[in-house]
């Protein structure tokens, strides 16, 4: 997979993250990246900036790395979470790569996703969530559904977002274990996700926009489930 970035590049070397290689730019000046680089002997391409600019869809400051693909974890690896979120076919990499920062930032760890039409881990969601990504289970599952019924077995309450049939998202409690499913960017989450739901809630919407950003709404419900569990 290639990465790209200054920061992405530095957070990597600072976490000591195996690197294939590494394209640079003509003219790169980060010296501390470059002195990284030769005495870890990772290898390093010389390109001009037209060069690299087709190498990546994005803004990549000059450096490019060549790292192993993302490593998912097993839905094993949540069991023993306290809030676990599910991504219900997220779409944009920027969104997800959103997702994981505000989870992070709020003390998670585990985030779901289906393996089928879903945004996964790739260059623009390491670019979006650097530095946090190391911090978090990312779990890839071929059925979300199951993932969801997994989760119950093992004692969580799940709680979908969703504008019809729901509830303000603040007038219920969030007790025990909490699984928070937030759905697609432009169709909320899927009828069958929707029925395995323990409770289904909904953010108010009080201007003309009648829906939020995806990564809005998971960070609005992350806070609003600790906030309501310390009060309890």
């Amino acid at each position: 997979m290639l990465v790209y970035g200054r920061n992405v590049a530095r957070d990597l070397l600072k976490n000591n993250k195996s690197i294939k290689k590494a394209i640079i730019q003509e003219g790169f000046d980060e010296k501390d990246i470059i002195d990284f680089l030769k005495s870890n002997k990772i290898p390093m391409e010389i390109k001009s900036k037209r060069e690299i600019d087709n190498l990546i869809d994005g803004v990549h400051q000059g450096i490019i790395l060549s790292i192993p693909d993302y490593q998912y974890k097993s839905i094993e690896s949540s069991y023993d979470d306290e809030i676990v979120v599910l991504l219900d076919h997220i779409e944009d990499p920027h969104n997800l790569g959103a997702i994981i920062r505000t989870c992070e930032a709020a003390g998670l760890r585990s985030i779901i996703i289906p393996k089928d039409r879903q945004v996964q881990i790739n260059s623009t969601v390491m670019k979006t969530s650097v530095g946090t990504l190391d911090n978090m289970n990312i779990i890839s599952v071929s059925n979300l559904g199951y993932a969801i019924d997994k989760l119950k077995d093992n004692g969580f309450w799940v709680y979908g977002t969703s504008l019809e049939n729901s509830v303000d998202y603040r007038d219920v409690d969030y007790d025990g274990k909490v699984a928070i499913v937030i759905g697609n960017e432009g169709s909320g989450i899927s009828n069958i996700v929707s029925k395995k739901c323990d409770y289904l809630v909904k953010i108010p919407m009080y201007g003309k926009t009648n829906s939020l950003n995806a990564s809005v709404a998971a960070g609005i419900m992350v806070f609003e489930v600790i906030r309501n569990r310390k009060r309890s």
